[in-house]
């Protein structure tokens, strides 16, 4: 089985409350601090496909930059 890796943001406590679980059953995941290290157009795409989603369903829309950057135009479609 491939290691567990886990996109963390410290400051995030969904994102603190997750790693401590994995750390609490052992799981030894690989942290990638997706703030710092972005993820590339490529990893994204595949992230997706691993989790059956478009991206539209893991943007998070309540942020100010949703609307500031025009995210929320309808047009803009799945790649």
């Amino acid at each position: 089985m491939d290691r567990i890796k886990i996109y963390h943001n410290p400051r995030c406590s969904k994102s603190r409350a997750t790693l401590a679980l994995l750390e609490e059953n052992e799981a030894n995941p690989e942290i990638i601090y997706y703030l710092e290290t972005p993820p590339t157009s490529d990893e994204l795409k595949d992230l997706l496909q691993k989790l059956c989603m478009g991206i539209r369903e893991i943007i998070r829309t309540n942020e100010p930059g949703y609307g500031e950057l025009g995210l929320d135009d309808e047009s803009l479609v799945n790649p």
